[in-house]
């Protein structure tokens, strides 16, 4: 029945702002409104809607104000550059500073790695690629270049 997840949904302060960073990220505008503005994440399977608001000023959580954008993990390893010719900074996560991300998040049974970044409004942002999957795994977070020299 459920094949995936089609929206998201992120609070924004300017919605013509955020249309330009989001824009500067790759990402195509599906739909632009008053209230909401759309952009494709998969074209005709899963987008992101913006919503110009002063929800904006909800304080942070990981359960809210999160997208992790799903990439391969090539483009991972070169996110950083590829962020800041775009003019974004990666982000401290997890007591990780940007020049040790990529980081390795061991979800056992499962591990991803990522990388965190903000939008204009300081949406969590992340990008992220999974190492393995149902693999019995036993090892804290690290850096990836750490985990990629012990696989």
């Amino acid at each position: 029945m459920i094949k995936g997840i089609y929206e998201a949904h992120l609070p924004v302060r300017n919605i013509s702002k955020s249309t330009e960073f989001y824009s500067n990220l790759g990402l195509e505008l599906a739909h632009h409104g008053e209230a909401v503005t759309f952009f494709w994440i998969e074209k005709g399977k899963s987008w992101l809607g913006l919503w110009e608001t002063d929800k904006v000023e909800t304080p942070y959580h990981p359960s809210l104000r999160h997208i992790a954008f799903h990439v391969e993990l090539d483009d991972l390893l070169n996110a950083k550059e590829w962020l800041e010719e775009r003019g974004v900074s990666v982000r401290k996560a997890f007591g990780f500073e940007p020049e040790q991300q990529p980081i390795v998040l061991p979800n056992n049974p499962q591990s991803h790695a990522a990388l965190y970044f903000k939008d204009p409004d300081g949406n969590s942002l992340e990008f992220i690629t999974p190492l393995k999957i149902d693999e019995e795994i036993d090892f804290k977070m690290m850096e990836f270049r750490d985990w990629n020299n012990k696989n």
